[in-house]
């Protein structure tokens, strides 16, 4: 069943208030700060609402409050894909599917990295398969939308402030609207 923008708002109307798996936010608050990142930071249209939705998944497939803590990889990156395959182009879809994979992959490059993740995803990461090796960490970069998942993933690093104010859902679901597939392209 694909998900329209009215469908996607009622999600984060009606789950949006859970916590953030052992984060201080909300995953709507989580979700706007990482869009709001990526709207200052002068993405396109197509990765901010990539950096929206994001974690779409985590409403989709509600596995209650720290799944990794349980030792839970809840799929996320993939899960919301097919919902949204017929609004959007791979442009918005594949940093959503490699954003997991671009904490691995940043894990191997950049020693700094690691060090700033919260303790949620470094538990995550060892959930995720860990960090990637050279190789893995190369192939990773040879992929389309592997620099956008990157950036997207440290925008989603630092989408964890309580106190971080952001235009509102309504302001990035227009934006999300603005790059929707023509109908036909739907059939």
């Amino acid at each position: 069943m694909a998900l329209s923008i009215a469908d996607i708002q009622h999600l984060f109307d009606t789950y949006g208030a859970l916590a953030y798996s052992g984060e201080p936010v909300t995953q709507r608050q989580h979700a706007l700060q990482t869009a709001t990142l990526a709207q200052d930071s002068g993405a396109s249209a197509e990765l901010v609402t990539a950096s929206l939705l994001h974690d779409l998944g985590h409403l989709l497939n509600r596995q209650g409050e720290t799944p990794t803590e349980r030792g839970i990889d809840d799929l996320h990156q993939y899960y919301a894909l097919p919902f949204l395959r017929a609004l959007f182009a791979d442009a918005v879809l594949e940093p959503i599917r490699l954003h997991v994979d671009a904490k691995r992959c940043l894990c191997a490059i950049d020693p700094a990295y690691r060090a700033k993740l919260s303790a949620d995803s470094v538990r995550s990461l060892r959930l995720q398969g860990g960090v990637f090796s050279e190789d893995e960490a190369q192939a990773f970069l040879a992929k389309p939308f592997a620099e956008d998942a990157m950036f997207l993933r440290r925008w989603d690093d630092l989408a964890k402030d309580a106190s971080r104010s952001t235009p509102t859902l309504a302001h990035f679901l227009a934006i999300a609207d603005s790059i929707v597939k023509p109908v036909e392209a739907n059939r």
